[in-house]
C-alpha cells in the first residue's frame, strides 16, 4: 500500500509542474496505481467511488498523500484524503503562472458554438472542453421565476425554438424550447440552469467567464457561484465602473476582468475596492496593444483581448483572411494572457501557447 501511495504522490506532482525529480523505477505504474486504488474502492458507496475515481482523473489535482498516517489503508481513507486536499492551484496562481510562462488561453465567446452545438449550451463547453478548450465566456439571464440560465439576447427567439423576452418567460417554459445553433438548425440541447453549468465546471476544471444580462444581478450570480462551489472556476465580466463596485460588494475575492492598460488604471480599480491578484485587465476589441500588455504584467496583471465580434469586422476575420492564423499565435508572443475569439477551435490548432498553458499550469 504504502508504495502505491508514494507512486500517486510522485506522478500527481509532476502532473501539476512540480519539481521534484522522478523516484527511481521500483515504484508503481500510473495505471496499476489507480488499478488498486479502483479495487480497494469495492467498499465504498458507488456516489463516493464515482467522486474517487473523478478526482483521480482530475487533470489539475495536486493530491498531496505524504502526510497520510501509515495505519490509514483502506480505500476510504484515500477517497477522504483526495475530498479533502486542496486539489486545485488558486485561480490567481493559474494565471501567475500563465503570465510567468508566457503561456495563454483561448476564451471561447458565448461558449464556443460550432454545427450542431449552439451557443451557451452545455453540451457545447463539454465539446469544447475535448477539443482543449479550457475557458468559456458565457451569458447569464433570469427566468420571470427567478431561476439563473445561459441567454444572451433579450429574446429567446434566435437562439431557441421559443418566443418572448426572457424575462417574461419561466423555466419551466423555457425549459421546454429546444436550442438552436448558428445554421439554425434545431438541437435537442435546452437552455441549461447555470447551477449545472457550475458544477460541471468545478468537476472538469474548466474557467468559466460569467457575463451578466441586464436579468439578474452580479449578488444572485455570485450567490450561484459560491453556492456551487465555484469561486475557483470563476471570473466575473465587468463593463464599467459601476459594475466593479457591484462585484466588489457581492465577491470582494473572486476573479474579475476590467479594463486597464497600466499601472493608472489598476490603481484606480484597487481604489474601488478589486485586489490586484484577482483582475484580468481587459484591453478591448479593436487593436492588439502589446505594450499596455507589457505595462499590465510589470504590475503583475495578466492581459486579455478579444479578436471576436460582427462578422466581417472582427479581427478573427482578419487574422484568418490569409488561412494561417499566425496573428493568434503573435499576440500570445507579445504577451496576451487570454485571447477571447468567436473561432476557438481553429485558434487552438494555430497557436501552441495554449499547448504551454497545459504543460506548465495544469489548464
Amino acid at each position: 500500500m504504502k508504495l502505491w501511495i508514494a507512486a500517486l504522490t510522485a506522478l500527481t506532482l509532476v502532473a501539476c509542474g512540480g519539481k521534484k525529480e522522478a523516484e527511481p523505477p521500483v515504484q508503481p505504474t500510473l495505471s496499476e496505481v489507480l488499478d488498486q486504488v479502483k479495487e480497494d474502492a469495492r467498499d465504498l458507496t458507488p456516489e463516493e467511488r464515482g467522486k474517487m475515481e473523478a478526482l483521480l482523473n482530475e487533470p489539475r489535482a495536486q493530491v498531496r498523500l505524504t502526510e497520510i498516517d501509515s495505519d490509514k489503508t483502506t480505500s476510504e481513507a484515500i477517497y477522504d484524503e483526495l475530498r479533502n486536499s486542496d486539489n486545485k492551484r488558486p485561480l490567481p496562481a493559474t494565471f501567475n503562472c500563465l503570465r510567468e510562462n508566457n503561456a495563454a488561453v483561448i476564451a471561447s465567446h458565448r461558449g464556443g458554438p460550432a454545427p450542431g452545438y449552439p451557443e451557451n449550451a452545455l453540451e457545447t463547453l463539454q465539446y469544447g472542453f475535448a477539443q482543449g478548450i479550457r475557458v468559456f465566456e458565457i451569458d447569464v439571464a433570469e427566468t420571470r421565476d427567478g431561476t439563473l440560465t445561459l441567454m444572451h439576447d433579450d429574446r429567446i427567439n434566435r437562439t431557441t425554438t421559443g418566443d418572448g423576452y426572457i424575462a417574461d418567460t419561466t423555466w419551466d417554459q423555457l425549459s421546454k424550447a429546444r436550442l438552436v445553433d448558428n445554421d439554425g438548425k434545431s438541437t435537442d440541447f435546452r437552455a441549461p440552469l447555470l447551477k449545472d453549468v457550475l458544477e460541471w465546471s468545478v468537476q472538469s476544471g474548466a474557467i468559466l467567464e460569467l457575463d451578466k444580462k441586464n436579468t439578474t444581478s452580479f449578488r444572485n450570480i455570485a450567490a450561484a457561484v459560491k453556492a456551487a462551489g465555484a469561486d475557483n472556476n470563476v471570473l466575473l465580466i465587468s463593463y464599467t465602473d459601476k459594475h466593479v463596485e457591484e462585484i466588489i460588494r457581492a465577491a470582494p475575492d473572486m476573479m474579475l476582468t476590467a479594463s486597464a492598460r497600466g499601472a493608472r488604471d489598476i490603481a484606480k480599480l484597487e481604489g474601488l475596492g478589486v485586489k490586484r491578484e484577482n483582475l484580468v485587465a481587459w484591453t478591448g476589441t479593436r487593436e492588439a496593444d502589446a505594450a499596455a500588455w507589457a505595462r499590465n504584467a510589470k504590475e503583475g496583471v495578466e492581459s486579455a483581448f478579444g479578436t471576436l465580434g460582427r462578422p466581417g469586422q472582427r479581427l478573427d476575420d482578419v487574422y484568418w483572411a490569409d488561412g494561417n492564423g499566425e496573428e493568434f499565435q503573435k499576440l500570445a508572443d507579445d504577451g496576451l494572457i487570454m485571447i477571447s475569439t468567436d473561432t476557438p477551435y481553429r485558434v487552438a490548432e494555430a497557436i501552441t501557447a495554449d499547448d504551454v498553458a497545459r504543460e506548465k499550469c495544469g489548464l
